[in-house]
């Protein structure tokens, strides 16, 4: 149960938010409680140890301390000001809208000008919603004063939590969710005609699944370790495990088909098995196959600093035995290659395993196999030098309405000024609903097409929660600390369902909203209809706002962030390449990391395109094929980096000159591929020949299989070219015709 919980939730990251957040709202109200407050300041004692909780993004404790207290002063300066602009409309409004621009612009300051904007825009939000007037000023005051001190007290001392904690946690996801993948990967190999889809889908969602645990992995390793050699070790282990499960992962169906499988195959969602594929594996190794993924996923699965004794010693040597060709057991060429994708799958655990504890292992039990893989490691570990970073490429620094956050703040502002005119219209005294749903769509957006799909998913959540609040509401009635109980379970269920779904975050604020009105008994089936009226009419405004104001259109982002990810693509491609032609040695991990983010960067802007809501089908199946071909370009240059990143250490790598001109091509076709993503006019095409091909097939006799560096890094560098080039239809760049 613990490794589920790990694993669902890497670092426990949203656990630790759901519980600070619900545990500052819950000390705040013991605290008023005890002070014997009135209910509007309870409520308005929840909110502002809320929004203290959830505001603070940093992640050094210190600067976190700082950011709350500068939070507070503001805190109490918007609340005052709320207080006397509360019974004057048009000052009232105008003021609104100021600091609501003020709010969005204050993101160009970092996490700290951020948190500061948005705990000025919630707690002046909180003085209308609780309708402070200048008499109860004071006590809201002092209401505001505990919420934030209750909020630090959660925060430094209850819910503690440290960067090397933090890492800690993710290390362990990354253990499990490595298990997992392998499990799943065993399923596939047992998987019948009418199983092997569903298999095959389990293994996609655990190789990104993987994939993703490795990402806030590399965010979090520089300030989460104290030593740099050690995060960099971390970092090429982490990479060499990801590298080693999804290559595992391909060589499986390899063995199911009757050719070579796809890598787009793991990354394309509803792509079918190849063919030839359905029908299990079946021969005299297969349970020998079988047995030795389930020994693969325990070693894995074994905590670290668990020893496992004389038993668990002799299965880690069988299963690093298979990097010899001698140990491969007799099967099929498609077989063996398994073995010994599960020979290095164990090799990265064990290099991961020594990597978080160096005494984790006894090698007193060691075969001759992990003897020689140990001191590969050992090389590599000797080897590693934190390279100083060099100069960043120089942007001309964007200003006045370039600047994303000036852009955003105009168009939150018109929204803004849009909702305030409409919800004055639908309700006097609800309005600002209208502006906080506009408010709300504007966050982590950045174009008109992501602004549509948050608003839809915030309407279809206010909606369903409206139905759970009638519910609640009747059944509640006026036991008050049960409501308060009720809206403490929302708000954990709010934050730990955030990262997940947005639909279900917008469901439980409103819910726990129809509770907060029940307290201030303002409940009404009219309210609740109200809320959903004023949702729909703010996300209206949002969108209409951001259509008009420097729209930046979805397509224009896309654009922008595919030709950020093919010259990372090209950057990484081109130094792997040239440091296994013999050429200087660069930190190419840093560099893959740096194109799985621009990845990332994209996949989450294309959401827009790849919504099931989208009436562009056949747009949405292209720009899925465009992800999923960038993806396995993006595998095929992590493979590249990591075993480019052996050569300096390992024994059987050699630098290979050959591999300089067969790169050079694909890093010409990736630059034509930018060229004609950032103008369209652009009259490059891409190239087109056999050298890769033919150095294969010059290979094939001498080194048949897996277990040639070369001939590994030339068919990485085939699956490669193949990708880019298929990048060219959807793409629109032209392909010549290659000659007979």
């Amino acid at each position: 149960m613990r490794d589920r919980v790990t694993a669902s939730d890497p670092g426990l990251l949203r656990l630790a938010a759901g519980s600070r957040t619900a545990g500052s709202i819950a000390l705040t109200l013991a605290v008023l409680g005890l002070l014997r407050v009135p209910v509007p300041h309870l409520v308005a004692g929840a909110l502002g140890s809320m929004v203290a909780a959830f505001a603070i993004r940093e992640n050094q404790r210190s600067r976190q301390a700082v950011t709350l207290g500068l939070g507070l002063l503001v805190a109490l300066a918007s609340v005052s000001l709320g207080s006397l602009l509360n019974s004057r409309v048009v000052a009232g409004d105008l003021f609104f809208l100021a600091l609501i621009f003020c709010a969005v612009y204050s993101r160009r300051f970092g996490d700290r000008g951020y948190a500061l904007g948005l705990i000025a825009f919630q707690i002046y939000f909180m003085s209308v919603f609780v309708g402070v007037s200048v008499a109860t000023l004071p006590s809201l005051c002092i209401v505001v004063a505990v919420a934030f001190a209750c909020s630090a007290l959660v925060r430094f001392v209850i819910v503690y939590e440290t960067p090397a904690g933090i890492l800690q946690r993710l290390r362990e996801a990354f253990r499990v969710r490595l298990a997992q993948l392998v499990r799943a990967q065993l399923e596939l190999l047992d998987a019948g005609p009418g199983e092997v889809d569903k298999a095959l889908e389990d293994v996609r969602q655990g190789t990104a699944r993987l994939h993703e645990t490795a990402l806030m992995i590399q965010g979090r390793l520089e300030e989460g370790t104290a030593d740099a050699a050690a995060a960099r070790t971390v970092q090429r282990r982490i990479a060499g495990a990801e590298v080693a499960a999804e290559r595992l992962g391909l060589l499986l169906l390899t063995a199911r088909s009757s050719r070579r499988a796809d890598t787009l195959t793991l990354h394309l969602p509803g792509a079918r098995i190849p063919s030839g594929g359905h029908a299990p594996v079946r021969e005299e190794a297969t349970d020998v196959l079988r047995r030795d993924m389930e020994a693969l996923g325990m070693l894995v699965l074994r905590p670290v600093g668990e020893g496992g004794g004389t038993a668990m010693a002799h299965v880690r040597n069988r299963l690093l035995g298979y990097r010899e060709e001698e140990s491969l057991p007799p099967a099929s060429p498609a077989v063996q290659d398994v073995f010994r994708g599960i020979g290095e799958a164990a090799r990265a655990a064990m290099g991961l395993r020594v990597a978080l504890d160096a005494t984790a292992d006894d090698e007193s039990d060691d075969s001759p196999a992990t003897t020689r893989s140990r001191e590969e490691l050992d090389a590599e570990n000797a080897s590693i030098q934190v390279a100083e970073e060099g100069e960043e490429e120089q942007k001309a620094p964007l200003t006045g309405w370039q600047r994303p956050t000036t852009r955003a703040a105009a168009q939150v502002a018109l929204g803004s000024a849009l909702a305030i005119a409409g919800g004055e219209f639908l309700s006097s005294q609800r309005w600002y609903w209208a502006v906080l749903t506009c408010w709300i769509v504007f966050l982590n957006t950045s174009s008109t097409g992501e602004i549509l799909v948050k608003g839809y998913r915030r309407l279809l959540g206010t909606v369903l929660g409206v139905v759970a609040g009638i519910v609640l509401a009747g059944l509640v009635g006026p036991h008050t600390w049960t409501a308060l109980a009720l809206v403490l379970a929302f708000v954990f269920a709010m934050f730990y369902t955030a990262p997940l779904s947005y639909t279900l975050m917008s469901f439980f604020v409103t819910a726990a909203l129809g509770l907060l009105y029940t307290l201030l008994h303002t409940y009404s089936l009219a309210v609740l209809v109200l809320r959903v009226e004023e949702t729909a009419l703010g996300a209206a405004c949002g969108v209409i706002a951001a259509a008009v104001v420097l729209p930046v259109h979805t397509e224009r982002r896309t654009n922008e962030l595919l030709a950020t990810v093919l010259d990372r693509l090209a950057e990484v491609t081109g130094a792997a390449v040239d440091q296994l032609s013999g050429g200087p040695h660069t930190d190419l991990l840093l560099r893959a990391r740096g194109l799985d983010g621009a990845l990332s960067n994209l996949r989450s802007a294309v959401q827009p395109l790849t919504h099931p809501i989208t009436p562009m089908r056949a747009r949405r199946s292209a720009a899925q094929h465009v992800v999923a071909l960038l993806e396995t370009c993006a595998y095929q240059a992590r493979a590249l980096a990591a075993t480019a990143e052996l050569l300096p250490t390992h024994p059987s790598i050699a630098a290979d000159p050959r591999l300089r001109a067969a790169g050079r091509r694909i890093t010409h076709n990736i630059a034509a591929l930018a060229a004609h993503v950032a103008d369209g006019a652009s009259p490059a095409e891409l190239e087109t020949s056999p050298s890769i091909a033919s150095l294969l097939e010059s290979g094939a006799a001498a080194a048949p299989h897996y277990g040639s560096i070369t001939h590994r890094v030339l068919r990485y560098l085939l699956r490669l070219d193949e990708s880019v080039v298929g990048l060219a239809r959807p793409l629109g760049v032209r392909t010549p015709t290659p000659p007979q």
